[in-house]
């Protein structure tokens, strides 16, 4: 049997504040911080031994990946960071709160903005220090690739050649493999993995921190699919992702 294993990330401190935050590269919070400690200690009390592990080239997920793999004793094993793993990128959405967003522009729009699957927020000028072409890590991006603000849609296109090429491969020669990235980069593997439409993906939440264990027979054929935790509190935690934006 074949295991994978997605987590986004523990909540970061613009989580916390309720912020699109898309590739900003920000902290955990001490409650995202703990969040990956958990994460780390049901991982080794299931038996999980990976071999390998992924994540993006954001700090929220890679410190996640760390703290999971430092208290599983594995932090040994390679990992492999790829922009591919991103978050989606908001564009000029990045850093606004919320909420303040969907007071000025009304819920409909900000859930479009946020979760439309083919229509991507406004996009950051080439001179807005907020553009990833301002960031180092991405030098070796083109600029085709480099994107200033995306849908769904696109964050999909990018990640399944990567899961195709890379993720998938690797799981097949070590059995166990674990993927520490984001809601929108893990939401498009679990779109591939689970075919699933445009509207059901954009109506499906991943709660932060929280283990999502994928089963395949050694054919890549999908077995199951769960998260590890009790599934009412996961329940209320995917609910709380959904309402993120939503004017009180």
């Amino acid at each position: 049997m074949l295991k994978l294993v997605l987590i986004r990330h523990g909540e970061s401190i613009w989580n916390k504040e309720n912020r699109f935050t898309g590739w900003k590269d920000v902290g955990l919070s001490e409650k995202g911080i703990q969040e990956a400690f958990d994460a780390g200690k049901v991982l080794k009390e299931q038996g999980f031994s990976f071999k390998v592990a992924y994540t993006s080239y954001l700090t929220r997920a890679i410190k996640t990946l760390w703290i999971i793999l430092e208290q599983m004793d594995l932090m040994w094993i390679p990992v492999y960071k790829s922009w591919r793993l991103n978050e989606k990128h908001y564009g000029k959405l990045q850093g606004l709160n919320k909420l303040e967003t969907a007071e000025k522009y009304g819920d409909e729009q900000v859930l479009i903005w946020r979760r439309s699957y083919s229509t991507p927020p406004e996009p950051l000028a080439l001179d807005d220090e907020r553009h990833p072409g301002n960031d180092p890590r991405y030098a070796e991006l083109t600029a085709k690739e480099l994107p200033a603000a995306e849908a769904l849609k696109d964050t999909v296109n990018r990640i399944i050649p990567y899961w195709e090429n890379e993720i998938s491969r690797s799981l097949r020669t070590h059995k166990e493999v674990l993927v520490a990235a984001h809601g929108n980069s893990l939401r498009g593997i679990v779109k591939y993995l689970k075919n699933m439409g445009e509207d059901e993906i954009i109506q499906f939440n991943i709660p932060t921190g929280i283990p999502y264990v994928f089963e395949f027979d050694d054919n890549m054929k999908l077995l199951k699919d769960y998260f590890i935790g009790d599934p009412e509190e996961i329940k209320k935690l995917m609910e709380q992702v959904a309402n993120q934006a939503k004017k009180k």
